[in-house]
């Protein structure tokens, strides 16, 4: 009896837990939308749902157009962009996607 009364207290305290609090642990947070402002040491944008989200860019942070290596002047504003923050806290970039460029299209 004490057993079922053990477990149907362990499980009546798990699910009183808030599922918030296990929300987005050990993966990448990203953020889609518009560059705004652009600096060597931060980049802006205005995400698709109409935020603005000031994002620190350092040396580790890698910056590509599709799968293709850019530098920090590839990075303009009106651009769209996909952010990787790996912890909303510090709101570090660890890569900013820019989309690939077309091919021109050929006659």
């Amino acid at each position: 009896m004490k057993r079922k009364w053990l477990v149907g207290v362990v499980l009546v305290t798990a699910l009183a837990i808030p599922a918030a609090g296990w929300a987005h642990t050990g993966h990448a947070h990203k953020y889609m939308g518009t560059v705004t402002t652009v600096s060597a040491t931060h980049l802006e944008v205005k995400t698709t749902d109409g935020k603005t989200v000031k994002v620190v860019l350092n040396a580790k942070t890698a910056l590509a157009r599709g799968k293709q290596k850019v530098d920090l002047a590839a990075l303009k504003a009106g651009e769209r962009v996909v952010v990787e923050v790996p912890n909303e806290k510090d709101m570090i970039a660890s890569k900013v996607t820019l989309p690939a460029l077309r091919a021109a299209a050929t006659k």
